[in-house]
């Protein structure tokens, strides 16, 4: 087929409908994020019927307005978070439907699609079924091969990047599958080369998941109308401070549908009322795992929030599911309550990098939607001390014993840092001018060196803070690098370490940090 034609728009919904109603028990089955509650399936098989019932009543004669009808129908009758995703991907090929729909149109609108569906998430997360529709926009942007060939590219990818979601998400490695709304959306894509080839691709994916237990909170679902889209930012934050998997997400004429995992349903329910129409509202309960008997598998997971990207990929890469946030902002409850829904088991522990990441962390743990979890927060005041608690962290530990060292670690480990001043400040060593070198050990300036912030001036500095710090003793240093450390500081700190502290060990790297030049820890 070398362009889309209303026929086979309703020949593809008809067959995602047959295809994900084969799958429904499977993919419901390897349901474990963001919520245990073998949903997911059953979810995006309600959405695509009632988007294929939408067009079979209309019968449209154009692909592009059987398009938009389908993406109607599927925004009105979306069930649960990938339900909602789902009539996104259908509105994303729906708004780039003019002219010929080819090969190259659908490269186009897979991208579009892409935009739209991640754009409804208040706070994508990588491993979902968002990050293997990003992979399929990537393959095959700018591609303009035929209409059939395009879709199969498009189908192999997402069943390539389906197969890499457990190495994304803790949760999902941690329970021994892919992500259920991820392979939702390759039996979509399979369907639609069936239409256009003849010869479908349909693997199963699908592998056995934990059982699930009691209801803890509830999936809040509407269709909201009459909402100025200046107003739905202010919607966002609100529902994000009720709970987790919040989208607002609209069909292109004005109705969008609202969904979040919350403990509150009034209040969900009333923050639409306060910016318009509010119809069609659905409640269900979610369900939690059944919780894990110690010594019976993965009972527990270490999380962290820091600030730094770098420093994010570093705890990353230790297998540690991370909350980067940027410097100076503070968590949303959504933003928290998701990196604790990323982990498996009912024991999380949770290694904030400052003192205000402490205390939204706090703040989470004692939220309603954290219920039925046992959340740990360990009191840090600097990524050092993170990096510190983990160093002790032992996962064939006793859970009580193995956060009590990791506190004892994070606690004893001496923190200092080197800031450059932004104005003129009085200290309780002197008067820092803009630009001068600002040494602190917790959180007390202890020298000023005059500025410029030369390599020179920050080695010299770097070494009197920790000096200082080591007089008391110690047998690590950590040091990571901020944003706006020169490249060579790093070597030269190691390098004059060495000679006059040749008993210590030093382990060096990159934050990615705005606020400090560097970070030291003494351990």
């Amino acid at each position: 087929m070398r362009v889309l034609d209303a026929a086979a728009v309703s020949a593809w919904a008809a067959g995602c409908v047959r295809s994900l109603a084969s799958l429904r028990p499977a993919i419901d089955e390897i349901n474990v994020y963001p919520v245990a509650d073998s949903d997911t399936g059953s979810n995006m098989l309600f959405t695509m019927t009632g988007a294929a019932a939408e067009l079979e009543s209309a019968q449209p004669e154009t692909a592009a307005g059987a398009l938009k009808i389908l993406a109607r129908g599927a925004v009105a009758a979306a069930k649960g978070n990938s339900g909602v995703i789902l009539s996104q991907v259908v509105r994303g090929l729906a708004d780039r439907a003019e002219g010929d729909l080819d090969g190259a149109w659908l490269a186009r609108a897979l991208g579009h699609a892409d935009e739209v569906a991640t754009g409804a998430v208040s706070r994508p997360v990588a491993g979902t079924i968002l990050t293997v529709l990003h992979a399929v926009a990537l393959a095959v942007r700018g591609d303009t091969a035929p209409l059939g060939e395009v879709a199969r590219k498009a189908a192999e990818e997402a069943a390539h990047a389906l197969e890499k979601t457990p190495e994304q998400l803790p949760a999902l490695a941690k329970a021994g599958v892919v992500d259920a709304g991820a392979r939702g959306l390759v039996a979509v894509l399979d369907a639609l080369v069936g239409v256009l080839t003849g010869a479908p691709v349909e693997q199963d994916h699908a592998l056995e998941a934990p059982a699930h237990a009691e209801a803890y909170a509830w999936e809040v679902m509407y269709l909201l109308d009459g909402v100025d889209e200046a107003s739905l930012p202010t919607l966002r934050k609100e529902l994000s401070g009720l709970g987790d998997s919040v989208t607002v997400a609209g069909d292109g004429s004005g109705s969008h549908a609202v969904h979040v995992h919350c403990a509150d349903i009034g209040a969900a329910i009333e923050a639409g009322l306060a910016l318009g129409r509010p119809r069609r509202i659905r409640v269900e309960p979610l369900l939690t795992p059944t919780p894990i008997e110690p010594g019976g598998g993965i009972d527990r997971t270490v999380v962290a929030v820091v600030h730094g990207g770098a420093l994010a990929e570093l705890l990353r890469a230790e297998s540690i599911p991370v909350l980067a946030v940027p410097e100076g902002a503070t968590p949303s409850v959504e933003d928290m309550i998701g990196l604790l829904n990323e982990a498996a088991g009912q024991q999380v522990t949770v290694l904030p990098g400052s003192v205000a990441l402490t205390a939204a962390a706090d703040a989470a743990a004692g939220h309603a939607m954290a219920a039925g979890r046992d959340v740990v927060v360990i009191p840090c005041a600097s990524p050092v001390q993170v990096l510190a608690a983990l160093a002790v962290h032992d996962a064939g530990r006793r859970t009580n014993d193995d956060v009590v060292a990791m506190a004892e670690a994070a606690a004893a480990t001496r923190r200092g840092e080197l800031r450059i001043a932004q104005e003129e400040s009085l200290t309780w060593v002197g008067r820092a001018q803009s630009g001068d070198v600002v040494g602190l050990v917790d959180d007390e300036v202890v020298l000023i060196e005059p500025a410029p912030a030369s390599e020179t001036n920050l080695v010299a500095a770097a070494m009197k803070v920790l000096n200082r710090m080591l007089a008391l003793g110690g047998e690590l240093v950590t040091v990571l690098s901020g944003a706006a450390a020169p490249p060579g500081v790093a070597e030269e700190l190691a390098e004059q370490l060495r000679v006059e502290h040749p008993e210590v060990e030093l382990a060096g790297y990159a934050s990615g940090q705005t606020g400090a030049v560097l970070l030291m820890g003494v351990e």
